[in-house]
């Protein structure tokens, strides 16, 4: 056991000659920085970045919804009688357009791509149906529509001839056929425009 004890001191000895004096290792790393300046920040936060264009998207997509809104809504007056007329079916042909037209949408030669039913809805919400129906048709290039108003108490059925001759790309309408819907609905003949319009 003394000669281990013996041999730890001497190892010990020789390790204290060998270790460097404490003197030559004092250098820190702010001695290493000294004289240097610190950079100024030029980076732009990324959360604010993210957060300008997210608003800028959301505030187009505003946009876009309020002009589809617009152009799908049109200004139908109630107060507008339009001469129609009083015997036999109900039917509208616009200035522009064949007289035969009539005929071929009483002898259902067109069948209607898109309908709408009214049924239950006020003269308001009525309104904003017929002209987004009119918009989505003419959007999609469909020519005719079939509108259900139903019989009830006839309110929608006088008013609702009044508010489509009013409106610029109806080019006809008549009573529609049995099959879809006899004296309860009208089949609408709109004008769309072309393909290469459209592009």
């Amino acid at each position: 056991m003394r000669v281990f004890k013996k041999e730890l001191k001497a190892f010990k000895k020789q390790q204290n000659v060998n270790k460097p004096a404490e003197d030559e290792e004092t250098f820190s790393f702010a001695d290493a920085m000294q004289g240097v300046k610190p950079l100024s920040q030029d980076k732009v936060e990324p959360d604010r970045q993210v957060e300008l264009f997210k608003k800028k998207q959301q505030s187009s997509i505003k946009n876009i919804k309020h002009s589809k809104q617009l152009a799908a809504s049109f200004n139908f007056s109630d107060m507008y009688q339009a001469s129609l007329p009083q015997e036999g079916p109900m039917r509208y042909c616009r200035n522009d357009v064949p007289t035969h037209v009539l005929k071929q949408l009483r002898r259902g030669d067109f069948s209607p791509e898109i309908h709408l039913d009214l049924h239950g809805l006020t003269r308001e919400m009525a309104k904003e149906e017929i002209g987004a129906l009119i918009y989505a048709a003419r959007k999609d290039l469909i020519d005719c529509a079939c509108i259900m108003h139903g019989f009830g108490q006839g309110v929608l059925k006088a008013a609702l001839p009044h508010y489509l001759v009013q409106h610029p790309h109806v080019k006809a309408f008549h009573q529609a056929p049995l099959e879809y819907g006899g004296k309860a609905a009208l089949l609408v003949l709109l004008e769309v425009p072309s393909i290469s319009d459209k592009q």
